[in-house]
């Protein structure tokens, strides 16, 4: 664990004529960062195609830090979901200062669930908080409400898309009901973006490996907690 100094960024909340306004929650800044890096739990099984707790190949990236309670809270935010097992999704901002990204936003867009699926709609309004706040698409968030943790062919095509846009960009996978994971920190590899990029496929279907058998996607080993950070949050469900 190491010390980092804090800095202010400016949170702006958006109202929505419909259904719900933003939401903001803001954490107070101590004058000294707590920083730790992400721990992945151990697992004795995993899907194919899935490196657990293994360097995979990502190529240099810069890092990324998620405020302490980015996950508790989405957890809340999604509870009733979970308690109906309908899968919850929301996406991620942050900012960028000395070469690393700050994550600082969790927007909740509207969308469609089912057990094993989620979808995002009216996508324009969340890159519209995005764009306003001159925020990167730094990953997303969603809940395996009944599942294991694990990344779905659905949920890596999904990761493709931001990887493209940003390539530090990480999928955070909760799992509450899973005894051995409860939540795991992912990226693509260098390997599986290129299986990604070529698949024309949709729903759920089998992955061929990568030609350098590497598996194609892994666990991320440049991600931090950082105590400083102060969350906003925007439901436009």
């Amino acid at each position: 664990m190491a010390g980092g100094v804090c800095f202010q960024t400016n949170v702006h909340t958006v109202s929505q004529t419909s259904p719900s306004s933003g939401i903001s929650l803001i954490h107070n800044f101590p004058h000294e960062a707590e920083i730790s890096s992400v721990s992945n739990t151990d697992s004795s099984s995993g899907p194919s195609n899935y490196s657990l707790n293994v360097q995979v190949a990502f190529g240099p990236l810069n890092d990324v830090h998620i405020p302490t309670r980015l996950m508790e809270n989405f957890l809340e935010i999604a509870s009733d979901n979970t308690k109906k097992d309908i899968e919850t999704c929301g996406v991620l901002g942050a900012i960028i200062k000395d070469d690393t990204f700050y994550t600082t936003s969790l927007i909740i867009p509207k969308q469609e669930s089912t057990s094993n699926s989620c979808q995002a709609l009216q996508e324009e309004k969340m890159f519209a908080i995005l764009h306003g706040q001159s925020l990167f698409p730094i990953g997303w968030i969603h809940t395996h409400p009944s599942q294991t943790c694990f990344m779905s062919s659905i949920d890596l095509h999904t990761q493709y898309s931001y990887q493209v846009m940003v390539p530090e960009a990480i999928a955070i996978v909760m799992a509450p009901t899973d005894t051995s994971r409860a939540y795991g920190i992912f990226r693509l590899s260098d390997g599986g973006k290129k299986i990604l990029k070529d698949c024309p496929e949709k729903g759920f279907h089998l992955h061929k490996e990568p030609v350098d058998g590497s598996p194609l996607y892994g666990d991320c080993s440049n991600v931090y907690i950082n105590s400083c950070l102060r969350l906003e949050i925007f439901d436009l469900r």
